[in-house]
């Protein structure tokens, strides 16, 4: 084995116009996340039969609070955690500044996108759910607002290629640094990704509630919004993954893998991209050709998580072993726990494989059809975006902002029991969603204000509040050490980000190379895309366009 490297780029420094930039989006998309919690808790006991929402300020109906806690959740704090965070892993793995006129538009559009879809929620004009597709109309401050938050990543895309070229030019024949790969690779996915829903909006939604055309197209509103909605998941998971393989590797002691099977899980995501149509197996204006054709797609795009799940562990048993783990499963218990951010980041891992099995059931198309819309779906995704990405938030932030701030972490302790007491919440809440959708409960209802409370619900209901609790009781928990980290942790000198080791250089000659180069992804993807979802866009094409009876079989 050869001797591991880090970046060739140390000691260097970004400005601190860009690590204010950094902040900024971090801690507003904090911000949103205390909002969106505390909406949520409605969410909870909503299940239980127990009505929340009347007792608070603003929201007026329960269809509100489920909008703006999933906007702000879903949304918001993604889009601003990533566009701050990799904004910094692509500085420090190309070594260079982006273009902070750039940094700072993308920061300053997602702001005004965010206020206005705000607006409009809080004022009970936006009252369509996370999944806002026709036929259910919102103001169009609402729609614009969101169209800025996905234009400012669009920004951030155009900064990091902008960084890229000039390293590029600057290091002819070098391969690009794997922090800065994952990282770029990250927002290229997005770019493909994020074209569905920009059409949407702006093609169908806003024309509609301008009230320039008089109506819309429901199912090709959903199908585009769906072309973006759970490659969206993607735009959640990769930040995490460049922390899981670039950062926790070290944190933890341990040795990243390979670098080639690193980029290799990174250039799948971008490749399958069309994964979205499994929400629409139950939509009667969808081939089923069509549909089976994306199932494949969803079962294909298991295999980069499953290549993640090897390589994170390979990581943290390396690390383990090095620090006295012995035995088939005694290195687990050497992780350093007693790190917050490792200890939150490892929990979030285990969540995970719990939520990529459950996300399968989704995926396939019989399961699907007992499971789709009721409360096993949000189980589903608490453990996905509720706990995989937000607890990995959380153990980011716990170097993250120390290192923003040059101050030591406030309480490692309760850090640490923090992550503990999410985990538990979050499990309890999912099991008793989970459990509650096998029986029939539904989702995004109102249950609380119905007349129907079937016995079956009773019990996933009240493990559904339970969990909810201790999930609001933690998440305080992490604003109370965030704001004293801020406010009151004793200064501490850090000078770097945390930076992982690999086995080995990147291969130089053969295929690996090709990696690097991602304008043949791109073509790829668009090849794949057209292939999946050209027979049915060409159908909603003027009819002599369609009438070649281009369908699938």
């Amino acid at each position: 084995m050869s001797t591991p490297i880090v970046s060739d780029a140390a000691g260097f420094k970004l400005e601190r116009t860009d690590l204010n930039a950094v902040r900024a989006n971090l801690y507003f998309g904090f911000a949103v996340l205390a909002v969106g919690v505390l909406l949520g808790l409605d969410q909870a006991y909503n299940y239980a039969g127990v009505d929340l929402v009347r007792h608070y300020p603003v929201i007026n109906s329960y269809y509100q609070g489920l909008t703006i806690h999933g906007v702000f959740n879903a949304l918001v704090l993604t889009t601003a955690f990533a566009n701050g965070f990799i904004v910094l892993t692509t500085a420090r793995g190309l070594g260079r500044r982006l273009p902070g006129a750039l940094v700072h538009a993308a920061l300053w559009t997602m702001l005004a996108g965010a206020v206005l879809a705000a607006w409009a929620m809080f004022t009970g004009r936006a009252t369509v759910l996370y999944t806002f597709y026709p036929p259910l109309q919102a103001h169009w401050s609402f729609y614009l607002g969101l169209a800025l938050v996905v234009i400012s990543t669009w920004i951030t895309s155009a900064a990091q290629l902008v960084a890229l070229r000039g390293w590029r030019r600057d290091n002819p024949g070098r391969r690009v640094p794997l922090l800065a790969f994952m990282s770029i690779a990250t927002y290229v996915m997005w770019d493909i990704a994020s074209v569905g829903i920009a059409i949407e909006v702006v093609a169908l939604l806003l024309p509609w509630s301008l009230g320039i055309v008089p109506g819309t197209d429901p199912l090709l509103g959903r199908t585009l919004f769906w072309f973006t909605g759970h490659p969206i998941v993607y735009f959640w998971l990769l930040p995490i993954y460049v922390s899981w393989y670039g950062m926790i590797p070290r944190q933890s002691g341990g040795t990243l893998f390979s670098d080639s099977l690193t980029r290799l899980a990174f250039v799948l995501f971008i490749l399958l991209v069309p994964v979205g149509f499994h929400h629409q197996f139950v939509d009667p204006g969808v081939s089923q050709g069509l549909k089976y054709a994306v199932a494949a797609l969803t079962f294909a795009i298991f295999f980069p998580s499953l290549m993640t799940a090897f390589a994170v562990m390979y990581a943290l048993e390396i690390g383990g072993r090095r620090r006295g783990g012995k035995g088939l499963v005694g290195w687990f218990f050497r992780i350093p726990w007693s790190d917050p951010s490792v200890c939150a980041q490892v929990l979030a891992m285990l969540a995970f494989l719990l939520g990529g099995i459950s996300g399968l059931v989704n995926a396939s198309y019989t399961l699907n059809l007992e499971v789709h819309n009721t409360a096993f779906v949000p189980g589903h995704f608490h453990l996905t975006i509720g706990t995989a990405v937000a607890l990995s938030y959380i153990g980011i932030a716990y170097w993250l902002v120390p290192f923003l701030e040059q101050r030591a972490l406030w309480s490692r302790r309760l850090a640490i029991f923090q992550s503990f007491l999410y985990l538990a919440g979050v499990l309890i809440l999912s099991r008793g969603l989970i459990a509650g959708g096998l029986a029939g409960m539904p989702r995004r209802t109102a249950i609380a204000q119905a007349s129907y409370h079937m016995a079956a619900w009773r019990l996933p209901g009240l493990m559904t509040a339970a969990g909810g609790t201790l999930m609001v009781a933690s998440m305080a928990l992490f604003f109370l050490v965030l704001v004293m980290t801020i406010v009151a942790g004793q200064p501490a000198a850090i000078a770097d980000i945390p930076f992982t080791e690999t086995v080995s250089a990147p291969a130089t000659a053969g295929w690996q190379i090709n990696l690097d180069r991602f304008h043949y992804w791109v073509i790829a993807a668009v090849v794949l895309i057209a292939i999946v979802y050209g027979p049915f866009l060409f159908a909603h094409l003027p009819p002599d366009l369609a009438a070649t009876g281009l369908t699938y079989p």
